[in-house]
């Protein structure tokens, strides 16, 4: 908590007047992050709108999904949280609730509409929001979580995210006619 007055440039007894702990404290910046994923569901319905779709939304969502949640800051949250789940069970709770859930489910309608307009085939759209987060994500966040950082480049980043939307799109993509 020291270290924290120090860097906001306050007593400790200020941070304690606004947080009563440090995991009161732990908990705000956690949930604060979750909450910063409203400009990720933005882009979610922009890119997979029909128009968007058609001209590669899905690989330019797919880019901008694995750099953001790739990102070093975050990768360091997820491993704090993730080492709290047994202490703080709700927390992660909420926060993949408010984060990851979200886009999923965000994902998962736009999905369907796209299956309703015949651009994808899928009987279950939350499903294939799944397939296409676990292939984005299985084996870079896995390599974070258990070296400690992200060694890929952006580059790296960007073909694993080509590459699982080629795939993904062998499965749930329609062929043009």
């Amino acid at each position: 908590m020291e270290e924290i007055a120090t860097r906001a440039g306050a007593s400790k007894q200020t941070v304690y007047k606004h947080f009563k702990d440090k995991e009161t404290l732990f908990a705000e910046v956690v949930l604060s992050t979750a909450t910063q994923v409203n400009d990720v569901i933005e882009s979610v319905t922009t890119l997979l709108s029909e128009a968007k779709f058609m001209q590669g939304g899905l690989q330019q969502l797919a880019r901008r999904l694995i750099t953001m949640l790739m990102d070093e800051d975050l990768l360091k949250l997820r491993r704090l949280i993730i080492a709290n789940a047994d202490r703080m069970p709700q927390l992660g709770r909420s926060w993949y609730d408010n984060g990851f859930e979200r886009m999923l489910a965000s994902t998962a309608s736009c999905f369907e509409k796209l299956t309703n307009r015949g651009l994808m085939r899928t009987s279950d759209p939350h499903l294939a929001a799944s397939h296409l987060f676990g292939m984005l994500l299985w084996i870079p966040m896995n390599e974070a979580m258990f070296t400690g950082s992200n060694g890929r480049s952006k580059a790296e980043l960007e073909r694993h995210a080509d590459a699982s939307v080629e795939a993904f799109l062998v499965t749930y993509g329609v062929q043009p006619k």
